[in-house]
C-alpha cells in the first residue's frame, strides 16, 4: 500500500467525470493505495469552480488525504525552482510545492501536465488530461 498525489489536472478531471481519471482513482483506492492533495490543488480548484459544483468538489476534496506543506517543503521547492532556473527552466511556484509534496510523502504525482514537474527527484505519472 502506497500514497499518490494528484496534481490539479487529475481532480479536474474526476470532478468532470472524466472515465479515465475516476476508473484509476478508483482502481487507487482498490488496491489500497491513498490518493493526496495538497493545499494547493485545493486553492486551485475552489478557485475554478461554478456555485453549481461547490458540493461535488467539497465532497471529492474532503474524501482525499491531505498532504502537509510546511517549512521543508517550501525549502525544497524553492531549491528546485532556483536550481531549474540557473539551468534556464522556469517552474511555477505551485507546481513546485505541488511536487515538493509528494517528494516528502514519498509519492508518486499523478499528472496531465508532466513537463511542469521536471525534477529528477519526484516520479511522476501522466494521467492524460481529459481522459
Amino acid at each position: 500500500m502506497g500514497a499518490v498525489l494528484l496534481d490539479t489536472t487529475v481532480v479536474i478531471d474526476v470532478l468532470n467525470g472524466r472515465r479515465t481519471s475516476v476508473q484509476r482513482l478508483d482502481a487507487l483506492e482498490r488496491i489500497g493505495d491513498t490518493p493526496y492533495i495538497c493545499a494547493i490543488t485545493v486553492e486551485e480548484v475552489t478557485n475554478g469552480l461554478h456555485p453549481r459544483e461547490r458540493e461535488d468538489a467539497t465532497h471529492l476534496l474532503e474524501g482525499l488525504a491531505i498532504a502537509p506543506l510546511g517549512m521543508e517543503e517550501g525549502r525544497i521547492a524553492g531549491w528546485w525552482r532556483r536550481n531549474l532556473r540557473r539551468k534556464g527552466q522556469t517552474i511555477a511556484q505551485a507546481d513546485a510545492l505541488i511536487a515538493a509534496a509528494a517528494f516528502q510523502l514519498g509519492a508518486p504525482l499523478a499528472t496531465g501536465n508532466p513537463k511542469d514537474f521536471p525534477m529528477k527527484e519526484v516520479t511522476v505519472q501522466h494521467w492524460p488530461a481529459g481522459q
